[in-house]
C-alpha cells in the first residue's frame, strides 16, 4: 500500500496519466455524435451497513458505510456539525486513512468546542473535523474537531506536506449585515473570508493566511513543482487566482496574490469550443484583503475581483472544484457554458496556456459539477450540485472513464421519516467532498444535508469494463 506521501505526491500528481484530458475529449466526441455517453449498468437501492437504511443507489456489488451524521457524538464528545462539504485524505498509516472534512456553517453562533485549542472567532459556527477510517476492515474509527470559529468552510485542498487548506466562502465579519438573510445583523467578532491551514491533529490558535486574499473562496490546488497555490472563487462573476508564497511550504510567511487574464477575452462564462486554447497573463492584486468595493451603499463581496477587473482579468462563471496533477491545474466552472451546466478547464503553468476540456451540453448529461477528484482507476469522480427545480435530474456522482464515458456511480436517495432525528426528502441535496483512499478501493463522499459521510467500495474494475 502506498504511504501518505506517495499517495499525495504520485496519485494526485499523475492525473494526466489517468487520461483526464483524453477522457474529456472522447466524451465530447461521443456527445457530438449523439451518444449520451452513459454506461448501461443499473443503480440499485442499497442498504447502509451502519443504519440499514437505503440512502443511496449504487451499481450491483457495491456497498457503503455511513458515519458522522449531523448531531452524532464525535470521539471528543462534540456533536457532529452540520453542512458536510469539501474533504480530503491527508494521511495514511497501515491502512488507517485520515481525512479532514469542512462544515459549511454560516451562522453566527457559539463556536465549536475544540480540545487544547481556541476558536478563531467565538461567534462563528463553522470549522473542520478530522476522521479516521480503517480501510482493511471497512470501519470508521473516530472523529474530532480540528479547527473552530471559522465561517462557511466550503472547499479547500490537500497540501503535499499532509495538511488541509480550508477556505471560507464568505466575507462577512465585524458589524456585517447578511444580504442572504434579509440584511440580518451578524454578531461575528472577527472578519472572515480567509484561507486557513489545518493540521489534522488540531489547530491550537487559528491564523488566517491573509495574503491569499479575502473573497468568496471555494477550492485550492498546489502545484507541487513550484509551490504556487491556485484558488477558485464561487461567484457569478468569478476570478481564477494564484498565490505565490514567499517561501515554499510556508504559506503563513506571506506572498503575492495574482488574478488571471485570458488574453483577448474579457468574459468566458458562455460557450467555448472544446479544445480551444488561450494564452494567460497574471496581474498582482494591490490590496488582497479588500473584501468589498469601496463607496457602495451595499457590500458587494467583489473588492478583490474588481481590482483584478481594472487590471484586465477575465470573468468566469462560478469557479468551484480545483486540483493539480503532473504540472497541470484543473478546475470547473459550475454554471459555465451555453447550457449553464458546467465547464472543465485545464491550465498549464509552464506554458501559461488555458484549454477548454469539456462543456456540458445539458444538465441531463452533467449537471453543474462542483467538487471533483482524480479517480485512481482512470479519469475523474465528479459531484453534481445542480439547480434541479422539480428534481428532474437526481443528484449524482459520476465517474468519467478514460475512454470518455460518464459512468453513473451513486444517486442520492435519502428520504427520512424520523430516522436519525430527521424528516424530509433530501434527494435534491448536493454531493460533496469526493476523495479516494490511497489503495483506490474506497471512495469517501458527503451528502451535505442532512449531513452524512459515506465510505463506498465495490468492484471498481467492473464499471470501467462495462463502459
Amino acid at each position: 500500500m502506498k504511504s501518505r506521501r506517495e499517495f499525495l505526491s504520485e496519485s494526485f500528481s499523475s492525473v494526466t496519466g489517468f487520461g483526464v484530458a483524453s477522457a474529456l475529449a472522447a466524451l465530447g466526441g461521443r456527445i457530438a455524435l449523439g451518444d449520451h455517453a452513459r454506461a448501461g449498468h443499473a443503480l440499485l437501492p442499497t442498504k447502509d451497513e451502519t443504519t440499514g437504511l437505503e440512502l443511496i443507489r449504487l451499481p450491483e456489488g457495491f456497498r457503503y458505510v455511513s458515519h458522522g451524521w449531523t448531531n452524532d457524538p464525535m470521539s471528543d464528545g462534540t456533536p457532529t456539525p452540520a453542512a458536510h462539504d469539501g474533504m480530503g485524505v491527508v494521511a495514511e498509516n497501515n491502512g488507517v486513512v485520515t481525512l479532514v472534512r469542512n462544515h459549511e456553517i454560516s451562522d453566527d453562533t457559539d463556536a465549536l468546542p475544540i480540545t487544547n485549542g481556541t476558536p478563531f472567532d467565538r461567534r462563528a459556527g463553522g470549522g473542520c473535523t478530522t476522521l479516521t477510517f480503517d480501510t482493511r476492515h471497512g470501519r470508521w474509527l473516530d472523529s474530532r474537531v480540528a479547527i473552530a470559529g471559522t465561517s462557511r468552510n466550503c472547499a479547500g485542498g490537500v497540501t503535499p506536506w499532509g495538511t488541509w487548506l480550508t477556505a471560507e466562502e464568505t466575507v462577512l465579519g465585524i458589524d456585517s449585515v447578511d444580504p442572504y438573510q434579509n440584511d440580518a445583523a451578524r454578531s461575528f467578532k472577527r472578519d472572515h473570508g480567509w484561507v486557513f491551514e489545518v493540521d489534522p491533529t488540531g489547530v491550537r490558535h487559528p491564523v488566517p493566511i491573509k495574503a491569499m486574499g479575502r473573497f468568496v473562496h471555494e477550492a485550492v490546488a498546489i502545484d507541487r513543482e513550484t509551490g504556487i497555490v491556485y484558488e477558485t472563487e464561487d461567484r457569478g462573476t468569478a476570478g481564477f487566482y494564484r498565490f505565490i508564497p514567499n517561501q515554499n511550504r510556508k504559506l503563513a510567511d506571506g506572498g503575492k496574490l495574482q488574478i488571471a487574464q485570458v488574453v483577448g477575452h474579457d468574459d468566458l462564462r458562455g460557450h467555448v469550443e472544446q479544445g480551444r486554447q488561450f494564452d494567460v497573463r497574471w496581474h498582482t492584486i494591490p490590496e488582497p484583503t479588500l473584501a468589498n468595493t469601496p463607496g457602495l451603499d451595499q457590500p458587494d463581496e467583489l473588492g478583490v475581483f474588481k481590482q483584478g477587473k481594472r487590471l484586465g482579468c477575465t470573468t468566469f462563471a462560478r469557479l468551484e472544484g480545483c486540483w493539480s496533477g503532473n504540472g497541470m491545474i484543473y478546475f470547473d466552472a459550475t454554471s459555465g457554458g451555453a447550457a449553464k451546466a458546467g465547464q472543465i478547464w485545464q491550465y498549464d503553468p509552464e506554458a501559461e496556456k488555458l484549454t477548454m476540456l469539456f462543456e456540458s451540453p445539458g444538465k441531463q448529461i452533467l449537471n453543474m459539477p462542483d467538487n471533483l477528484c482524480v479517480n485512481p482507476h482512470g479519469g475523474l469522480a465528479l459531484c453534481e450540485d445542480g439547480d434541479y427545480g422539480d428534481d428532474e435530474y437526481p443528484q449524482r456522482i459520476h465517474l468519467l472513464s478514460q475512454d470518455g464515458h460518464l459512468i453513473p456511480l451513486a444517486v442520492n436517495d435519502v428520504q427520512l421519516n424520523g430516522q436519525k432525528g430527521f424528516h424530509g426528502d433530501f434527494r435534491g441535496r448536493e454531493w460533496a467532498g469526493a476523495t479516494f483512499s490511497p489503495d483506490g478501493q474506497w471512495l469517501f463522499a458527503n451528502i451535505q444535508t442532512p449531513g452524512i459521510t459515506l465510505a463506498i467500495t465495490g468492484p471498481w474494475q467492473n464499471l470501467t469494463d462495462d463502459a
